[in-house]
């Protein structure tokens, strides 16, 4: 799968971490998004420095609408985490076309495996190529 839902007319895909809206971020994962609910700000700090970002953008405002975060190593392996688009915008195709920009960003460096965690968003992710893992029991966790 190579092609990249497009993304509605009047918002742009950035990965420059500058223009993050950092506040916005922090606020909508610490606050609505169940996998993040009081994150401290110095910790979504510290996730924003050792990841690659992805920030979606209202072209006419530069407001930031959506945000994605990868965890990689660029060469074989990836985690895709803090998917999030601004309930204003949803429904307009934004996350899907995020996710896929992810995954072509991706697909130069070679990487294998980009895995993801969600509780309630696999018909989503599954219109990308994702999947369930084939052998879960082969996968560990240690929680911390």
């Amino acid at each position: 799968m190579t092609d990249i839902p497009p993304l509605a007319e009047g918002y742009e895909i950035s990965t420059d971490a500058a223009r993050l809206d950092r506040e916005r971020v922090h606020r909508w994962l610490s606050t609505d998004a169940y996998w993040a609910i009081g994150r401290a700000r110095e910790k979504q700090e510290e996730a924003i420095a050792g990841s690659l970002n992805f920030g979606v953008y209202d072209t006419a405002s530069g407001e930031q609408v959506a945000y994605a975060r990868v965890v990689t190593d660029r060469a074989t392996f990836a985690w895709l985490c803090d998917v999030y688009v601004d309930p204003a915008v949803r429904g307009k195709g934004i996350g899907t076309a995020l996710v896929g920009a992810v995954r072509e960003h991706l697909r130069p460096y070679g990487v294998r495996r980009i895995l993801l965690a969600t509780r309630d968003a696999h018909g989503v992710y599954a219109k990308l190529g994702f999947a369930a893992l084939e052998t879960p029991e082969h996968w560990m966790a240690l929680y911390l």
